[in-house]
């Protein structure tokens, strides 16, 4: 070949390729790979139950069969009790020292008559360092009940877990409740509150840790820790909140980062979606004590109006939107890259004021608006509980830190792209769910618990098409 073809024939190459005066090559871009495939991740919060009692039953997962070894519930004197005791009006006093079917007394679409006990420090005592033996002891409102589990079979949202990935290792954030847990799962962190004013209770602690009984004999657990970090009930000052609270025990705004203040920085969207948001902005359906009424809206469910540049006229209030929103952004496409959706207290599924039937079939709903839009195909969708609201689970939660994790709870992985019919037995815990969307899309971790987290990848299988 002589140099001129040779140079000629460069030429054309170079043309071809785009070499020259920065011209891009034509074509489609590459194809995505791993975690890149994922474009949306949807978070759905659910209410107050532990993964045995309702996934006990789940072929396949550490469940109700491996619990039969577990150790018998004790009494103050350490010693089994010879039946549960009850407070409970739809249970019988009879029922064996063990894990038992709620089917028959309480149908799994009725209300319980007792809410059950899910506090900071007394879920510390019923894990009882593993033993898992003293949940019935330190649950003084409902006792025997928190050893009831429903039918797995029977739940609406088995069927999606069984489709598609359960996790039966999965671990609620904080001991304790709802708002901490919520804050824990946008943030990796708990809330402080320093300068409350003595109206707002700290807990009171002997050597031990425990808290130190008053003189009626309850336990003095206020919702702040000694040191002024919420592990219990307040509201934000930013907003919205109860009209009949007083202003001086309205929880000051937040300053710590929170994941919707990563995904902002990065110039990603994302949403908090709450399921009666535009009503208790709007103030309809409200009570004397400022609460909805058609709804049973929760303020304290609500974990970014706890933090500064959320409040109302704040620019980051536009992210917390109505759970209607989510429902049309899902069929119509515009679903952003992060979306965390909260239903209200009649479809959360918490016991003594919803049931699990409604919530599960509420849950499907939403699940089924991602499924049949646009975005379905590089979609993920993790629907988890806040905590295990009181009832017994015969795993342990690992060793961690001050704050948890706690008892482990029910979480699936639903999409396209997880893997199907598979039980998951990677440890993780809320902040799992924050180390996915951090991997995903390059965002800094927000704490230790979510820098060391596994990251809910194992649940995935990127090599199907």
């Amino acid at each position: 070949m002589t140099k001129t073809l040779r140079h000629s024939l460069a030429v054309c190459l170079c043309a071809v390729a785009g070499c020259g005066g920065g011209s891009k090559p034509s074509g489609p871009p590459p194809e995505a790979t791993g975690l890149a495939r994922l474009n949306h991740i949807v978070v759905i919060v659910l209410e107050n139950w532990s993964f045995d009692s309702l996934y006990g039953e789940m072929p396949g997962a550490e469940g109700l069969a491996a619990a039969a070894g577990a150790p018998l519930q004790v009494d103050a004197t350490g010693a089994a009790y010879p039946a549960l005791p009850q407070t409970e009006t739809h249970l019988p006093q009879t029922l064996p020292n063990a894990p038992f079917a709620l089917d028959p007394f309480i149908p799994v679409n009725a209300d319980t008559s007792t809410d059950l006990t899910n506090n900071f420090y007394e879920e510390q005592r019923q894990i009882h360092g593993g033993r898992m033996d003293q949940f019935v002891l330190y649950d003084a409102a409902a006792k025997g009940l928190t050893m009831g589990y429903y039918h797995t079979a029977g739940l609406p949202l088995a069927t999606e877990a069984s489709t598609y990935t359960l996790c039966d290792h999965f671990f609620h954030g904080v001991f304790g409740g709802s708002l901490q847990n919520h804050i824990f799962l946008i943030s990796a962190g708990v809330a402080q509150f320093a300068k409350a004013p003595a109206s707002v209770k700290r807990a009171v602690l002997d050597d031990a840790g425990v808290p130190v009984a008053d003189a009626s004999g309850k336990p003095q657990d206020g919702p702040l820790t000694p040191d002024g970090y919420l592990v219990g009930t307040l509201f934000p000052a930013g907003g919205p909140h109860p009209s009949s609270t007083p202003p001086e025990q309205l929880v000051p705004p937040q300053t710590f980062p929170t994941i919707g203040d990563r995904l902002t920085a990065k110039g990603l969207d994302w949403a908090w979606y709450a399921e009666g948001w535009n009503e208790i902005l709007a103030g309809t359906n409200l009570n004397d004590a400022g609460t909805d009424t058609a709804t049973l809206f929760q303020y304290n469910h609500q974990p970014f109006a706890y933090f500064d540049g959320y409040g109302e006229g704040q620019p980051g209030r536009a992210h917390l939107k109505d759970e209607s929103d989510f429902m049309a952004a899902a069929q119509n496409g515009t679903l952003p890259p992060v979306s965390f959706v909260k239903p209200d207290g009649v479809d959360n599924e918490h016991p003594n004021y919803t049931n699990v039937i409604g919530g599960e079939v509420h849950a499907r709903a939403l699940i089924d608006a991602v499924r049949r839009g646009p975005a379905w195909p590089d979609t993920a969708i993790v629907v988890t509980y806040d905590e295990n609201g009181g009832f017994w689970d015969h795993v342990a939660p690992p060793s961690g830190d001050r704050w948890g994790p706690g008892t482990r709870v029910p979480t699936m992985v639903i999409s396209p792209l997880a893997r199907k019919n598979f039980v998951d037995p990677t440890p993780y815990d809320a902040s799992s769910i924050l180390a996915l969307i951090e991997h995903r899309f390059g965002l800094a971790p927000l704490g230790t618990r979510d820098a060391a987290a596994a990251d809910l990848t194992a649940a995935f299988d990127f090599t199907q098409p």
